[in-house]
């Protein structure tokens, strides 16, 4: 076996943004490259290896029967199993199946349902086999990916940022967008990793990066709706890039579980 660790990278149901982020480190990747044999990644090369992999970076949620079973392959063949982004942390935006009929869906899109082979769900990665970190972000920060592969690499712990953006828009000098403008904004209960690009630029948070860790999502609410928020307004932003996040997830039904506002 050779002495330089054994990447791979795998990809479900996704857009393939995250898993490009690694070939956005252009420079940086140079030195990855060095360090690490890409053994299966086939946005870089067409040349794939067989496993065993010694570190596996899986992009995507899960949501067909294939992949269900696909998953736990990957996972035998894998020393160390990180997921990457909010569709692989989170379900991603297609999680929002999870709330609908798929097979209603199903049947009045396609010609021929029965060739459709999906599940009725888009769950996470670590819904179905152990994961042994996760990378959030929709998509996620290139630095942060390089970090996480350095500290890997090392055999350390990734140091990655689990507090929320209001702490990154302290850092960089930004002004609060719900403070100073009356901007509805997500960060104060979502993860940090995006460096708070929106918030620096005037705008809200989307919530990209997913929920914080004891992410006061009430308090939230409640500050939406005094900016004259809706309770429908608030289920449609906590069901967005991360819709199956449990903490999001369990905000959008206690709304929609209250009476209608209107």
């Amino acid at each position: 076996m050779s002495a330089k660790v054994r990447l791979a990278v795998f990809k479900f149901a996704s857009c393939d943004g995250c898993q490009l982020s690694l070939l956005d480190c252009e420079d940086e990747l140079l030195a990855v490259a060095e360090a690490v044999e890409i053994a299966n990644f086939p946005e870089a090369s067409s040349a794939i290896l067989e496993g065993p992999y010694d570190l596996s970076l899986v992009e995507g949620s899960i949501t067909t029967p294939h992949d269900r079973e696909r998953i736990h392959e990957v996972r035998r063949q894998s020393g160390m199993l990180v997921t990457i982004g909010a569709c692989a942390t989170a379900g991603g935006i297609q999680a929002l199946r999870n709330f609908k009929d798929v097979a209603s869906f199903v049947s009045q899109v396609y010609a021929c349902p029965d060739y459709i082979d999906t599940l009725a769900t888009s769950t996470a990665i670590a819904d179905h086999v152990k994961v042994d970190f996760e990378l959030r972000g929709c998509p996620i920060n290139k630095r942060q990916l390089l970090s996480l592969i350095v500290a890997l690499l090392h055999r350390k712990r990734p140091r990655i940022p689990r507090h929320s953006v209001c702490v990154e828009c302290k850092l960089n000098g930004n002004v609060c967008v719900m403070v100073a403008s009356g901007t509805p904004c997500l960060g104060p209960v979502t993860q940090a990793g995006c460096e708070a690009i929106c918030p620096h630029y005037t705008r809200g948070c989307y919530g990209c990066f997913g929920p914080a860790e004891t992410a006061n999502t009430a308090s939230l609410s409640d500050r939406w709706r005094e900016l004259g928020a809706t309770n429908a307004d608030l289920e449609r932003v906590y069901l967005s890039f991360n819709s199956g996040a449990p903490s999001f997830v369990q905000a959008a039904r206690d709304l929609h579980e209250e009476p209608s506002d209107g």
